[in-house]
């Protein structure tokens, strides 16, 4: 069932399971508390030491990670332009730290069929953070740290503190898609149009 237009929803961070029950995609929100921010770089390394069996210099229990690699900060200012990476770069990395209780990824762009599958398996969320909008993004955010991986300059594993940061949630745990979805209304409005469902790549005969 398609759900209208809701005001934004503000929600303390880290988030619960009781909460991320409650998430459908397309729903507004506005994120105040702590965030860890990791890129290509700080995901593998994260990975690689799940794979030897070690443990994760942060507790991703509850945790948000966003996607972001954060440019200088200017005079006054805790960070410099902070807008998100396209999300498919974090893929491979993904399911393996949801198993670790990590319960929400913020980027920009789909995410592949088998990170859609482990968000219904762990019970997690995607949420989608406005693209080109960096340095109004960068206002939401009250404090930077690095926790981890110092040797990575700008993909150093980060903590930041976020205050009424704007996101949309794009897959939710049961199943639903926002991007399949307006998809769906677009060739509802418009039958005639050229957009074909994803599963028809098969030309005929």
């Amino acid at each position: 069932m398609e759900r209208g237009p809701m005001r934004p929803r503000r929600l303390a961070l880290p988030l619960s399971a009781a909460v991320v029950e409650t998430l459908h995609a397309g729903d507004e929100l506005l994120l105040t508390g702590p965030v860890l921010v990791a890129r290509d770089a700080a995901h593998k390394r994260m990975a690689e030491a799940l794979g030897r069996g070690e443990p994760l210099p942060v507790d991703l229990a509850g945790q948000a990670i966003y996607f972001m690699g954060p440019t200088p900060a200017r005079p006054g200012r805790p960070i410099g332009s902070a807008g998100p990476t396209s999300s498919y770069r974090m893929d491979a990395y993904t399911p393996a730290l949801l198993a670790e209780g990590l319960k929400a990824t913020i980027g920009k762009g789909p995410r592949s069929p088998e990170v859609k599958e482990a968000l219904k398996r762990f019970r997690a969320v995607y949420l989608g953070a406005i693209g080109g909008a960096g340095a109004l993004l960068s206002r939401c955010i009250k404090e930077v740290a690095v926790v981890a991986y110092d040797d990575l300059g700008p993909e150093a594993l980060r903590r930041i503190v976020v205050e009424d940061f704007p996101v949309t949630v794009i897959n939710d745990i049961h199943g639903g898609d926002l991007y399949d979805q307006g998809r769906l209304r677009y060739r509802r409005a418009d039958p005639a149009s050229p957009v074909a469902p994803e599963t028809n790549t098969t030309p005929s005969p």
